[in-house]
């Protein structure tokens, strides 16, 4: 089966590859089929990644699957929850950036909003959360949801040069570690998407009988 991803983060494709590695299914970024990133106005996860998943079913006339990710804080009300990619707001467009300088300017200028947000702030625990949807085409009426939470604590200066966004940030008590002095495939064995997918894997399985 072809299963398309309403993404066009290549990162993010190929964990989702790893992650459903094993089930009969052929995963394909909606940007190698021409398809436009869908809009994404609501304020919960599962609202915007349903969205996404219906745009890229819709566009491709093929199943697909989307994910809405993101930080929460119960202190925060949950913040900086679905704008977490953008916290601080949208940058201003430098000439000459490439998507990679822009992703890691905006990612400094969010960690420094958070930080700022939590000054004073006794309870800095929180949450990375991955909400998974897929659909077998646009007008499904059963869509199959999957969230993965990833429990840890926000400290007041960054640790670690790998992953990206908050993941300087946040410590998971239960490594030792933030999530950034991780390596790949410990972050892959432990993250909210590897828990999101695992519940997705088995729900693909039993729904969908695509058995691995």
């Amino acid at each position: 089966m072809k299963l398309v991803l309403a993404s066009n983060n290549a990162k993010k494709l190929a964990e989702l590859q790893s992650l459903l590695a094993g089930l009969p299914i052929t995963l394909v970024a909606q940007g190698s089929l021409g398809i436009a990133e869908a809009d994404e106005p609501h304020y919960s996860f599962i609202e915007n990644a349903l969205a996404k998943a219906r745009h890229a079913a819709r566009a491709s006339g093929c199943a697909a699957i989307a994910d809405d990710s993101g930080l929460c804080l119960g202190s925060l009300g949950g913040a900086p929850g679905v704008v977490s990619a953008h916290f601080a707001g949208e940058l201003p467009v430098i000439a000459g950036e490439d998507r990679e300088a822009r992703r890691r300017r905006q990612d400094a200028a969010n960690n420094a909003a958070l930080l700022a947000r939590l000054s004073g702030v006794a309870d800095r625990r929180g949450h990375f959360i991955s909400t998974l949807v897929a659909v077998r085409h646009a007008d499904d009426p059963e869509p199959l949801v999957a969230v993965g939470r990833w429990p840890g604590e926000i400290l007041a200066v960054a640790r670690g040069d790998q992953g990206f966004g908050y993941d300087p940030l946040m410590l998971i008590p239960a490594l030792g570690a933030t999530v950034a002095e991780l390596g790949a495939e410990q972050k892959n064995q432990h993250s909210h998407r590897a828990r999101s997918a695992a519940l997705m894997r088995e729900m693909l399985a039993d729904a969908w009988h695509l058995g691995s």
